[in-house]
Formats: structure tokens, sequence, C-alpha cells
């Protein structure tokens, strides 16, 4: 089973108006609300695929219940460990320019905490997990060391995307994929990277410190993917980008799908960069159908 773990999930309310007038009434024009969070997106685009996953992390209050609610819905199974307080509204406004406010989440409890790592220490070898985003300000800035100290021990596989410090603290426990792009890669190392040809040498020495596999994109420019044993350079797809919220989430679904089903490396690096393309061309998250049209365009050198 793959389990994703979004640790601050969101109901995320996306609000459109033509235009802001700030200290007056406002009539909006469209609203909706969908269950929010990197590691639900993943089970979201997973699902979507025809892969089955099983969504942790905390939920709490009528937020929470709307959370489980729709990835029930969605056919989508769920283990959160339940919380007090309310799980978090972030707030998307689009008028002309389009702003974001995001809140700051639960309280997790220290007991709270601890359920969720007895979760995790139920895995099983034959089990994968993915962590992916922000940790809460409330629990300790150790949270995904913890988590795949865990998995180490049980030899569980796990996938991290996540940056900065969270990303390196997680590399001596040999995750099984990163994905940071260019930007998190350059923060990474102190340096500003550009194209793959740059991008190649930290990919490595991310390797060096314990990546099984590292995936790094580089928005327009491709992608590339290193292991101990391959260095690949992936084009992408041509199309017009609607919205880059998912991409990379789609990406880590995209791997993940086509590698529980062949074992194949290249083929799930190439449906990586496709699921996340499709995402990037697409308003909410990718379908397997747009995923599969895109595939064509997706070359790989070596």
């Amino acid at each position: 089973m793959i389990y994703t773990l979004t640790l601050n999930p969101s109901v995320d309310y996306i609000i459109e108006v033509k235009e802001v007038h700030l200290g007056e009434l406002n009539r909006l024009e469209k609203t909706s609300k969908f269950a929010g969070g990197k590691g639900i997106n993943v089970s979201k685009v997973l699902k979507r695929m025809g892969v089955q996953s099983k969504a942790l992390g905390f939920v709490g209050g009528f937020t929470g219940s709307f959370i489980e609610t729709q990835l029930l819905a969605e056919k989508i199974d769920t283990d959160f460990v339940k919380v007090e307080e309310d799980t978090r509204i972030n707030v998307k406004l689009k008028a002309d320019t389009e702003t974001e406010l995001n809140a700051s989440g639960p309280t997790i409890s220290a007991e709270k905490f601890q359920a969720l790592k007895d979760k995790i220490a139920s895995l099983t070898s034959e089990d994968l997990l993915v962590l992916a985003g922000s940790v809460p300000s409330t629990l300790p800035k150790t949270t995904y060391e913890e988590l795949v100290k865990i998995c180490h021990e049980n030899n569980v596989s796990f996938v991290v995307d996540a940056e900065g410090e969270l990303l390196k603290a997680v590399l001596p426990y040999h995750p099984f994929l990163i994905k940071p792009n260019h930007h998190e890669l350059g923060d990474l190392f102190g340096t500003t990277i550009t194209n793959a040809q740059e991008a190649i040498p930290y990919g490595k020495k991310l390797v060096e410190m314990g990546a099984q596999n590292v995936i790094v994109s580089l928005a327009g420019e491709g992608a590339i993917l290193i292991s101990q044993h391959e260095e690949l350079i992936s084009t992408v797809p041509k199309g017009e980008v609607q919205s880059s919220v998912g991409a990379g989430d789609s990406m880590v679904a995209g791997f993940l799908a086509k590698y529980v089903e062949t074992q194949d490396m290249k083929e799930s690096f190439r449906y990586s960069i496709a699921s996340g393309s499709a995402t990037a061309f697409s308003i909410g998250l990718c379908t397997k159908e747009k995923v599969e049209s895109l595939l064509p365009q997706v070359q790989l050198q070596a």
C-alpha cells in the first residue's frame, strides 16, 4: 500500500471576483472549495491513475470532516489522527492578481504526534510512505527526521517532497525518491541553477548524501533524474500553463503510479514529467487521459 502524509492539510477556498474594493462590500462571482495539501494531492492523482493509497495526517473540526468526506467521495481511503482544533482554511483570491491567505493550522499535541508515529510504525516493507509539504509550527522541526527514521528501521520505502533543512535531514535515511525543483536545489547549495547541466552535479551530491533517486524539475527547461546508476535528462511537453498548483505533487504521483506497475525507472520518469505537465496545463489536477496524451512528447537522453 502507498500511504501519503499531509501534516497540515487545508480546506482550500477559492473566491473569484473581477476586482477587489478594500473597505467596501464585494460580491463574489464564483466560489469553490476542496481538500488541499501536497500529500492529499498525491493521493488524488494516484486514484486517477488507478492506484489506491491511504491518506494520513491530522484533521479536526468541521473542516477536517469536510476533507474526509471529500476524499471518501473520491474513493480514497483515510486514516487521519483527529485533533481538537479545526483544520485550517486557506483562502485563494483570484481577481486581477492572485492573492493567497494561508492559516497556520491547529495545535498538534505530543500525544497526537505519538499517535501518528504509531501509525507509521505499523507499516511494513511491503508499503511506501510519501511525506509531502511543510511541518506545522506546533510540531518539532525534527518531525520528518523522526518519521523517516521509523521507516528506515522497519525497511519501509519512503518518498520526500520537501525543501531546505527538512529535505537535508532525511537524506541519511536513504529516501527512495526526492523531488526538489531547481530553485530548491539551488537554495540547498547556495547557488543559482537554470538548466540541466548546472543541476546534474548538485543532484549527484544529493545521491552521495543518501538519496536513492533524485528528480529535479526545471520548469520549461525539462527535468533530470539521477541515481547511483544513471543520469537522464528529459524534455517537457509544450502547452499553455494554466496553473502550477499541484504540478510537483502530480510528478510524484505519476512516477509512483508507473513504478508500481512496471518497476521501470525510465518509464516512471517519463510518466512523472507528463503528469506534472498535464496538471500545469489544466485547471485542477491532471487526468490519466491528459497524461497519456502528453507522454509521446517526453523524450529522454542520457
